[in-house]
């Protein structure tokens, strides 16, 4: 279990190894272009019910905080999940890796013109 150290305050945010190094490909993207957005997510099994959004500036502090400490192999399908996901009204929120590749066709598209 990684955990992310928000703003200097002392609750940690925990989040599995393998999400949160997907996840820091994406902050460290959009923060390096000086862009603000919210992450959101639900809390894991043993934290109280329910679900937290915090609000990601370039000014704010953050540190990264892997358990294993080989770094995963890199998911592009996810990281272009997430990065998506920033741009939209909600901002982050994070969701389970796909692994599968979506089929963008209609069910009714044969292909041709």
């Amino acid at each position: 279990m990684g955990t992310l150290f928000y703003d200097g305050s002392g609750s940690p945010i925990h989040i599995e190894d393998r999400t949160l190094a997907h996840l820091k490909v994406v902050i460290a993207t959009r923060l390096r272009r000086h862009e603000s957005f919210t992450l959101s997510w639900k809390h894991p099994d043993g934290e109280p019910r329910g679900r937290s959004t915090i609000w990601l500036h370039p000014s704010i502090p953050l540190r990264f905080v892997f358990d294993d400490p080989r770094p995963p192999a890199i998911n592009g399908r996810w990281i272009e999940d997430l990065m998506n996901s920033v741009s939209s009204t909600g901002g982050i929120f994070l969701v389970d890796e796909m692994t599968e590749p979506t089929d963008q066709s209609h069910p009714h598209d044969n292909g041709s013109s």
